[in-house]
């Protein structure tokens, strides 16, 4: 098996990054997602580059899977805390290592930036993804998390 590698997406990405962020929809929520919206989502991404940035794997020139970053700001540090999202590796690419090494990137990046933290959120269900969160150094906070939709 060759090495992977970690590489900013691309527009020529959109369509794996749509179709990885709907099947992980189906996969985490049992959620069927508009594409056109999910399209222009993905899209206003590279837009706008303050809303964050889009990480690719590649192994033999194939995408493996991929992950958003996005940014919130810490009054309280004084600095920018890295949100992970949209986290998708290809069924062929579980267990590889695809995850730790796109994980090891944002965290070089993050830290080479000044970032005060990695946060994610995962399913409460999703026991697998926690193991793997905590394996790579993660801790669960003392947050809950809740929200309003809007639109």
């Amino acid at each position: 098996m060759h090495a992977l590698s970690i590489r900013p997406a691309r527009r020529e990405d959109l369509a794996d990054l749509i179709a990885w962020n709907a099947a992980m929809a189906v996969e985490t929520e049992g959620k069927t997602l508009d594409r056109e919206v999910l399209a222009r989502g993905i899209a206003a991404v590279f837009d706008e580059p303050r809303r964050g940035f889009y990480l690719v794997a590649e192994r033999d020139g194939k995408a493996q899977g991929g992950l958003l970053v996005t940014y919130e700001w810490s009054d309280w540090r004084n600095g920018d805390f890295w949100w992970i999202q949209s986290v998708y590796v290809i069924p062929a690419a579980r267990r590889g290592g695809v995850f730790r090494a796109l994980y090891a990137e944002v965290e070089r990046r993050a830290r080479a930036a000044g970032a005060v933290g990695l946060r994610l959120y995962v399913e409460t269900g999703n026991t697998r993804a926690q193991a793997i969160y905590a394996r790579l150094g993660m801790r669960r906070c003392h947050y809950l998390m809740y929200e309003r939709a809007l639109a």
